[in-house]
């Protein structure tokens, strides 16, 4: 199944605005990894930037899997890029 990378911005204020939502992500992002959707994800030591290795059948299929999260449902994520990845090793 295709890899793909994704590379979002985060809202300003992050720690304060993610509060209400984080325990939901964390819970997806389990389902997701244990599912064998998701291989890595975490935010830059700035907490400006998200980086994350998705698996899914297609584009689309990877964009549903960021767009589901609550992050992206409630601004946390403010917007990101997704392409697929070769993963040489």
């Amino acid at each position: 199944m295709p890899k793909y990378v994704l590379w979002g911005n985060y809202t300003t204020d992050v720690l304060e605005k993610r509060t209400p939502y984080r325990q939901a992500h964390l819970d997806r992002l389990a389902q997701l990894q244990a599912s064998g959707n998701l291989i890595t994800i975490g935010p830059t030591q700035d907490l400006t930037k998200v980086f994350g290795v998705y698996q899914a059948e297609d584009e689309a299929a990877a964009r549903q899997l960021v767009e589901e999260d609550p992050y992206w449902q409630h601004g946390i994520w403010t917007d990101y890029d997704i392409l697929e990845w070769i993963q040489a090793f």
